[in-house]
């Protein structure tokens, strides 16, 4: 396994954190309540936690079983994404994403992640990939279900929102 590599689409760059994101993290993702709403945490709410967050990130590219992008459009910083949670002895992980409100609708989510399924299930060899999503939270089912994920069931009750 090599962990968080560099990833290209047709419209995106998928790379690793730096240091001066998480001025942007904040001020796009934490300080939005739609962005969060049904992630269940706010790992950018205030601008020292999102600096915390991004030096975890960073601090974490030392292992191969590490997988957080910072997604940019056009050269910027329009989102995340990553896998968490490897499960070895199963070859499994779960991941998880999230577009700031200026950029849904463009299908950046898809695309995202179309190619970090790719990369974990084609390049690192992780046989099953898995993530969830507030019934709700239909942009992030849709994205799902575009980028090949299947869902499997439904499980009611088991996110508070607000």
């Amino acid at each position: 396994m090599e962990g968080t590599a560099e990833i290209r689409t047709e419209r995106l760059l998928l790379r690793r954190y730096r240091t001066e994101d998480a001025n942007e993290l904040y001020e796009k993702m934490g300080k939005d309540p739609q962005v969060y709403k049904y992630s269940g945490w706010n790992p950018y709410a205030d601008l020292d936690m999102a600096r915390m967050t991004v030096q975890m990130f960073i601090d974490n590219y030392a292992y191969t079983s590490f997988y957080g992008w910072a997604i940019e459009y056009d050269g910027k910083l329009i989102g995340n994404i990553g896998a968490y949670d490897y499960e070895g002895d199963k070859k499994q992980i779960e991941v998880g994403f999230s577009i700031e409100r200026g950029s849904w609708g463009q299908g950046f989510a898809t695309e995202a992640l179309i190619a970090v399924l790719a990369y974990l299930t084609e390049h690192e060899g992780i046989g099953s990939v898995t993530a969830w999503c507030a019934s709700e939270n239909i942009g992030s089912m849709k994205a799902m279900l575009k980028s090949g994920m299947t869902q499997t069931h439904m499980e009611k009750n088991r996110l508070e929102i607000d």
